[in-house]
C-alpha cells in the first residue's frame, strides 16, 4: 500500500484523474446551474414570510423587547453543540463573517455555525493528513526540518481554507451579479417610466433576469421583500449594497436612497446609473483583454514554440541526417 501511494506513476494517474474530473464539472456546471433557481427563490420566499411575521409581531408587541424565540431562526445539530461548548464564536471571532457569508449567498445563523466549526476542524484535519503522509508513509524523503515546515504549512492552509472557500464563492457570485446588473437596470428603468412602483418593478425585473443570473434574481427578490417589511426602506438598499459589495451597485443603492429621501426623479438616476455600470463592465473587459498578452506569454513559450520549432526544423534535420548517412 505504501509503495502504491508513493509510486510516481500512481500519483501522476491520480492527478490526471482529478484534472479530468474538474474539467467535466466545469463543463457541466452551466447546465446544472438553472436547476437550483427554484430552490433559491423558495428561500427568498421564506425570508419574505419571516419578515412578514416579524412585522406583525412588532406591531403586536407595540415596541416591545424584540421578537420571541419562536420567530427566530433555530440552529440545532452537531455543529451548533460543538461551537457552543467550545465557545468557538469567541475563540475564532470574525466581525465580518456575517457579511462574508451573505456575499457568498449564505444567510442565517446556520452557515455562521458551520463556518466556525470547519474553521476549527480543518487545521487539525490537514495537519493530521500531512503528518500521516510525511512521517508514516515518509513521502518524498524530506529532511526532518523540511517535514516540520511542510506540516506547519498544511496547518496554516487548513486554518485559512474556509475563508478562501467563502471568498471564491463570493467572487463568482459577484461576477454573475455584475455581469447582468446593467441590463437589469435598463429593464428597471423601463418598468419605472411605464408607471410601475419601485417594488413591482424590482420584482418584475427579478423574475425576468433569473435565466441570465439567478444570483441577481435572488438578490432582487430579497430586496423586494425587505422593501415591503423592513421599518426603514434605506436598510433594504444598504443591505443590497452590503451583500453584493460592488462599487457600481453601492452607487445605485445610494442614488435610490437619495431619490426617495429628497424626491428626485428616480428614472433620471436609474438612467445615469445604468450608463455608469455599463462603462464599469466595459472597463473591466478592457482590463482583462489588456492583461491577456502577458498571461499568454508562458503558455506560448512552453507549448507553442517547441512544437513550432519541431515543425520548422524537423525536415531540415532529417535531410541533413540522410545526407550524412549517404556520405
Amino acid at each position: 500500500m505504501i509503495e502504491a501511494l508513493t509510486n510516481p506513476s500512481n500519483l501522476l494517474t491520480a492527478f490526471i484523474a482529478v484534472v479530468v474530473f474538474a474539467t467535466i464539472i466545469t463543463l457541466t456546471s452551466p447546465m446544472l446551474r438553472d436547476s437550483s433557481l427554484e430552490g433559491r427563490l423558495k428561500s427568498v420566499a421564506n425570508r419574505r414570510e419571516e419578515l412578514r411575521r416579524r412585522s406583525r409581531q412588532s406591531i403586536a408587541d407595540r415596541g416591545g423587547p424584540g421578537l420571541s424565540s419562536s420567530l427566530r431562526h433555530q440552529d440545532e445539530g452537531l455543529y451548533k453543540n460543538v461551537v457552543e461548548r467550545l465557545q468557538l464564536s469567541r475563540l475564532l471571532e470574525d466581525p465580518k463573517v456575517v457579511d462574508k457569508l451573505a456575499q457568498a449567498g449564505f444567510r442565517g445563523p446556520g452557515p455562521v455555525t458551520t463556518f466556525y466549526f470547519f474553521r476549527f476542524i480543518m487545521p487539525f484535519a490537514c495537519a493530521a493528513t500531512a503528518a500521516f503522509y510525511l512521517y508514516v508513509i515518509n513521502g518524498f524523503g524530506l529532511l526532518p526540518m523540511q517535514k516540520v515546515c511542510a506540516w506547519v504549512m498544511f496547518l496554516a492552509a487548513g486554518y485559512y481554507a474556509p475563508n478562501i472557500y467563502i471568498s471564491n464563492i463570493a467572487q463568482k457570485r459577484r461576477e454573475s451579479i455584475v455581469a447582468a446588473f446593467p441590463d437589469s437596470l435598463d429593464l428597471l428603468l423601463i418598468c419605472v417610466e411605464s408607471g410601475m412602483s419601485i417594488e413591482a418593478a424590482i420584482q418584475k425585473v427579478g423574475a425576468e433576469v433569473g435565466s441570465t443570473s439567478m444570483e441577481l434574481a435572488e438578490e432582487l427578490s430579497l430586496l423586494t421583500a425587505e422593501l415591503s417589511y423592513l421599518p426603514d426602506r434605506r436598510l433594504a438598499y444598504e443591505g443590497l449594497a452590503r451583500r453584493t459589495n460592488h462599487p457600481g451597485i453601492k452607487s445605485v443603492a445610494t442614488a435610490m436612497i437619495q431619490a426617495e429621501r429628497y424626491g428626485t426623479p428616480l428614472g433620471t438616476a436609474l438612467r445615469v446609473m445604468a450608463k455608469e455600470n455599463r462603462e464599469l463592465r466595459l472597463s473591466a473587459a478592457e482590463k482583462k483583454a489588456a492583461a491577456l498578452p502577458a498571461q499568454l506569454t508562458v503558455p506560448m513559450i512552453l507549448l507553442f514554440l517547441p512544437a513550432l520549432f519541431v515543425v520548422i526544423m524537423g525536415p531540415a534535420i532529417i535531410r541533413i541526417m540522410d545526407t550524412m548517412m549517404k556520405h
